[in-house]
């Protein structure tokens, strides 16, 4: 969040997807652009993308909105369920409390209630994997998508698990902080170290400060993100997916190994992948500027498709960065990694 004393946010409003509310609110220091919807990874709220990146693709043309997904922020929290680790829901055949076509409809849901016929959606984490399916479901809402540092929107299970790095999934796991203001804080500063780039030195005081802003229990709600990591996909596989398709991935991501970007990049007909030096689960103020840009240029290529044309020769998969494959190493079995 920002530290002036002017909230550049509109206050919260609320759409329905059933019994669900879903918190959202929009960026207000411009309301005018093409509709923008952000999407959030797992257990986290919606104030995890940083006012400056929003003020940046604010400044690129967008009408930014965010939402916090179901189980997350200010959103609906669900009963609990017999699963109550997100490693142990990711093993499960089926979601306990709801599927991810729910989750999909849920994006929809606030485009809805924010008056969008279609945005352009971009989803970070577990909210890229989420925006995938939002493209599949309801392929007429989505002008353009882009997804960053998230696996298949297809793969579960074991196949989602060779794209995760199993040690920094269990620490995620296992944090334990009580659900206090202070705790709350310690926790979203061992959250932004554990998933930040190892080549950037780590701001400690900046992260306490951030997350003393952003007092958020779903980082270490591992009840709450067992509901989310468990929800199952019975739809399309990821490449009947006919939007225009952007994949970032940060190059030094921690959790979320970047064979994933490639996997999507290669399946999503036509998607390009634009590797990102220097970040890792994250959206570091370096990025800002290269991520807008990278969406605004998406957007700007979208506006000469016709409306439902886009990736339709099925043919052209992924303009893969050769310096990107080159960064990874070629993709062989790392610490952790389980090889379907």
């Amino acid at each position: 969040m920002s530290s002036s004393s002017v909230d550049p946010w509109s206050p919260v409003r609320w759409a329905e997807n059933g019994a669900v509310r879903l918190a959202f609110d929009q960026w207000s220091e411009r309301v005018a652009g093409e509709p923008l919807l952000l999407t959030i990874g797992l257990g986290a709220n919606r104030k995890w993308f940083p006012d400056g990146l929003c003020r940046t693709l604010a400044s690129h043309g967008f009408a930014v909105a965010r939402y916090d997904q179901r189980d997350g922020g200010e959103s609906t929290h669900l009963p609990p369920t017999a699963t109550r680790n997100p490693i142990s829901a990711l093993f499960k055949k089926r979601g306990d409390a709801y599927t991810a076509e729910d989750m999909a409809d849920d994006a929809v849901a606030v485009m809805d209630a924010l008056g969008w016929p279609s945005a352009h959606l971009l989803g970070v984490s577990l909210g890229g994997a989420v925006a995938q399916r939002v493209a599949l479901r309801h392929p007429d809402r989505v002008r353009t998508l882009t997804t960053m540092a998230a696996v298949p929107g297809d793969a579960a299970g074991l196949r989602a698990l060779q794209y995760v790095r199993l040690r920094t999934l269990a620490k995620f796991a296992g944090l334990k902080f009580p659900d206090t203001p202070e705790g709350n804080i310690a926790a979203g500063a061992a959250v932004t170290r554990l998933l930040a780039s190892p080549k950037r030195p780590f701001d400690e005081p900046a992260a306490r400060e951030a997350a003393a802003r952003n007092l958020d229990s779903g980082v270490h709600d591992q009840q709450a993100q067992s509901r989310q990591i468990g929800a199952q996909w019975h739809g399309q596989k990821i490449s009947a997916i006919t939007r225009p398709t952007l994949v970032l991935h940060g190059e030094d991501d921690p959790l979320i190994k970047p064979r994933a970007g490639k996997a999507i990049a290669s399946r999503v007909p036509g998607s390009r992948l634009v590797p990102l030096p220097e970040v890792g689960h994250e959206i570091p103020e370096s990025a800002w500027k290269r991520v807008a840009a990278e969406v605004r240029a998406l957007a700007d290529t979208a506006r000469h498709l016709p409306a439902g044309s886009a990736n339709q020769d099925g043919v052209l998969h992924g303009e893969i960065e050769e310096s990107f494959i080159a960064a990874e190493g070629g993709g062989e079995a790392e610490e952790g990694q389980v090889v379907a």
